[in-house]
């Protein structure tokens, strides 16, 4: 084979792994959208059945909790949840910082609290549930996240994301992903930015289903939800 014929092959070979990957794309940003069609219209009685909950332990502030968080190319965009805290969640966590330690430092490492007096009774179902994150699927119908994909980071992250940052946001953020399914509430959020950037460098469609079909597995077991 000749030095041309050679770069013609390769040239080839890179067109026909690109054609695939867009029409990978194409395929997953399909499926996100009729997830996203059949989780909204399931999520209608949802959203009552947690609002009646609410009521009757005296909780009449809005359902749903907005939070800001970083998309693709360090767009944000407001994340939709179902509110499993009080309404003052971030005072309460900056006054818990301060007085704790322990709180401080479990808070810094993993971003999160195993054990978290902000949760609401209905919260602590919906967390054990998975079900908090629900409301994200609206985000997935307005293509701002997807099924499957990196941690959706918050924007005071950025700085501790470091040298992953620009690999992370290269795709759009989803509503599950390879951390979740490889330690999620045991993994420390520098291991999570790790799984976050080898989940960007090889993905490919089949990955997806494979992520998903674990992903219902360990919701349905609850394991690993907080």
């Amino acid at each position: 084979m000749t030095k041309g014929e050679s770069i013609e092959l390769r040239t080839r070979i890179s067109v026909s792994l690109s054609i695939k990957k867009w029409i990978g794309k194409g395929i997953k940003r399909l499926i996100d959208i009729l997830a996203g069609i059949v989780g909204c219209l399931l999520l209608i009685p949802l959203y009552f059945y947690v609002r009646h909950k609410n009521h009757q332990e005296g909780d009449y502030d809005p359902v749903f909790f907005k939070q800001t968080r970083i998309g693709k190319d360090g767009k944000t965009f407001e994340m939709i949840k179902f509110r499993s805290m009080i309404p003052n969640a971030e005072a309460v966590l900056e006054q818990l910082m301060k007085t704790d330690p322990k709180i401080r430092e479990e808070y810094t490492i993993h971003k999160k609290l195993r054990q978290d007096p902000r949760i609401t009774a209905a919260g602590e179902f919906l967390r054990k549930t998975s079900l908090d994150e629900f409301p994200q699927l609206i985000n997935v119908l307005k293509g701002e996240m997807t099924l499957i994909g990196p941690r959706p980071y918050l924007p005071r992250e950025k700085e501790d994301m470091g040298e992953y940052y620009n690999q992370i946001i290269q795709v759009k953020p989803g509503l599950g992903g390879l951390w979740q399914v490889r330690g999620r509430s045991d993994l420390s959020f520098h291991d999570r930015c790790e799984l976050d950037k080898e989940y960007v460098e090889n993905w490919y469609l089949l990955w997806d289903f494979k992520i998903l079909l674990k992903t219902l597995q360990i919701v349905l077991l609850r394991k690993g939800a907080m």
